[in-house]
């Protein structure tokens, strides 16, 4: 009886053709594995065994050991997220505004992030960013009256982005490039009220420089006449004479001195 199936010797052309075929396959199995792209944008952490290994691998072609090590990607792109708060302020008033926070994943701190936060970087905002922005918000705000914050809203912006990043590089994860609040909603009656006193301001800083004008305006003056001596005013007598008009020296003895003249009727 015979067997449908051929003997294939190891030693045989067909076991050489078989034995290449799958060392093919497995050197290709074997480098797909171990190679790897990283996109523009982002950076892979690698880990070996389940433990982060190494530098963050940069966008680009990379290697890593197969079936060993791991590879998982980090978005180190700006990202900008808009929150909405509510806050208390020094006289017990709550205001609403909208805080839009710009930041970024610090490339290199990617392997820590992965290794004591998260493993995707979506994590990142509501486990970091979120609770030291809301923190300084609250901070920030608590300190100042409703009034002075909506009369220096540009100035309490700017502090509460330097309190935030000041917050933030406690952890050292993340950059925050900018931090814009917008939208601040308060109570009608306390809008009229604050308007009022913005008028007000207007009012005496207006009245103050005129009054430092009017002051301007009086030192000139005397200054001016001060400096009206007798020898001044002959010399712009003298200045503006036709030398027709008959003139007088002042007589002797008199207050004024001898340069002032009297001046009398035109000669023929």
């Amino acid at each position: 009886m015979t067997t449908p199936f051929r003997n294939v010797t190891p030693n045989g052309p067909g076991g050489a053709t078989t034995l290449l075929l799958v060392l093919s396959f497995t050197g290709f199995l074997l480098l797909t594995q171990a190679l790897f792209v990283v996109p523009a944008g982002k950076v892979a952490v690698v880990t070996t065994l389940g433990k982060v290994s190494g530098r963050p691998r940069n966008p680009g072609l990379n290697f890593k050991v197969p079936f060993i090590q791991a590879t998982y990607p980090f978005d180190v792109r700006t990202k900008v997220i808009p929150e909405n708060f509510e806050a208390l302020t020094k006289d017990l008033q709550v205001i609403e505004a909208t805080a839009t926070v710009k930041y970024a994943v610090r490339s290199s701190e990617a392997g820590r992030v992965f290794s004591t936060i998260s493993y995707t970087d979506s994590e990142v905002y509501p486990r970091i960013i979120k609770p030291s922005l809301l923190k300084a918000l609250k901070s920030v705000f608590s300190k100042y009256e409703l009034v002075a914050i909506a009369s220096n809203w540009s100035d309490i912006s700017r502090i509460v982005e330097e309190t935030v990043a000041k917050e933030l590089d406690k952890f050292d994860y993340v950059d925050v490039q900018a931090l814009d609040l917008t939208g601040l909603q308060i109570a009608e009656e306390y809008r009229a009220a604050i308007e009022q006193k913005q008028i007000a301001e207007q009012q005496l800083l207006r009245a103050q420089t005129e009054v430092k004008i009017a002051e301007q305006e009086a030192l000139r003056y005397e200054t001016l006449t001060q400096s009206l001596d007798d020898q001044v005013l002959f010399k712009l007598f003298l200045d503006k004479w036709d030398g027709k008009t008959q003139v007088v020296p002042a007589l002797p003895g008199n207050k004024g001195g001898g340069n002032p003249v009297i001046v009398g009727g035109r000669g023929n």
